[in-house]
């Protein structure tokens, strides 16, 4: 009789290297399995240690050819990449349209680069639900570096600061980038802004404008002074002063800023994941207030005339007086 040899648990696979186990952990943390949570708690202890680099910034200024020439750059100092590229949904399937992935297809053969394209989905923010999980996913595996790059939806890239410790910002010329970034504020979130095509005409006229409006935005502030660096990534050139000008940031940053950097972006996953939860819970198609659904409970207050405001306040006061019964599968996915 052949017995089947049982597998080490995901996470413990995970942490010896398994790529298999990358794959599998990231699909959990995008489909919000209640497996993932399960494995965070063994993993976590080694999460950390990579570097975490996030690039955006609207679509067509060449991010993934950045993102590419990047990883070039940090192959020659043998350093492990991960790179996690959000992609814009497909309309039909809901999975991601892997354009960037096809761009970086030389890096994929690359036993020490390891590419996940993944769905934007409904995320407002540019980045998948899950990005931070998947972020977490490939630190604990090893990976010296983890890049990130957006899906590139121009006024709502804001949460990648969630999951960067740098944000390069890219833009080019020819395409209104410097009033685009300036409306969309994007200046407030680029640790490094980069002029990409600088080989184009009003490549030296783009970087100018960002210079003067970093300048104003931040004088005597005595914070960090973003840099505007140009390059051209699709000729290989300026790469270097693109990661100089990250390696500077981190410096800046230095270890303690960088541990309570990362500790207020934690918080803030904290209040993202107890928010879904509980938003999960309230508009279950289950029964949970007074022996009804949350849904159908507010349509009766609406026509009872209730407002929209004192309704929300009595929900608010029903959740934290513990009126609410518990939801199961919540629960034990916490």
């Amino acid at each position: 009789m052949i017995v089947a040899e049982k597998k080490a648990p995901i996470a413990e696979r995970l942490m010896n290297g398994d790529r298999n186990a990358v794959a599998r952990l990231i699909t959990w943390a995008e489909n919000g399995d209640g497996r993932f949570p399960k494995a965070l708690a063994q993993f976590y202890p080694q999460v950390g240690k990579a570097r975490r680099l996030g690039v955006t910034g609207p679509p067509g200024a060449g991010k993934s050819t950045l993102v590419n020439e990047l990883v070039g750059h940090l192959r020659t100092q043998d350093r492990s990449v991960g790179v996690l590229a959000v992609d814009p949904s497909s309309p039909f399937t809901g999975g991601a349209l892997l354009g960037d992935r096809i761009r970086m297809e030389s890096r994929t053969s690359d036993p020490k680069v390891f590419i996940r394209s993944m769905a934007s989905r409904s995320s407002h923010g540019g980045l998948a639900r899950a990005t931070i999980d998947a972020c977490d996913v490939m630190d604990a595996f090893g990976f010296d570096d983890v890049l990130v790059e957006t899906v590139g939806v121009g006024q709502a890239e804001y949460d990648v600061v969630s999951a960067a410790d740098t944000v390069v910002v890219v833009l080019c010329p020819g395409a209104g980038d410097s009033i685009q970034a300036m409306k969309s504020g994007l200046l407030e979130v680029a640790d490094v802004l980069v002029v990409n095509k600088d080989d184009m005409p009003g490549a030296q006229r783009l970087a100018a404008d960002l210079g003067e409006a970093i300048h104003i935005r931040l004088a005597g502030r005595g914070k960090w002074i973003t840099p505007v660096v140009m390059c051209s990534a699709g000729r290989g050139t300026g790469i270097e002063d693109v990661a100089k000008a990250i390696e500077e940031h981190r410096s800046f940053l230095g270890e303690m800023g960088l541990k309570q950097a990362r500790n207020t972006k934690r918080v803030g996953q904290v209040r993202m994941v107890a928010s879904e939860w509980v938003d999960q819970a309230v508009w279950s198609p289950e029964p949970r207030w007074n022996g009804t659904t949350c849904a159908a409970h507010v349509q009766q207050e609406l026509s009872a005339g209730s407002t929209p405001y004192d309704i929300a306040r009595n929900l608010r006061d029903a959740i934290m007086a513990g009126k609410l019964q518990d939801q199961p599968e919540l629960r034990e996915q916490a």
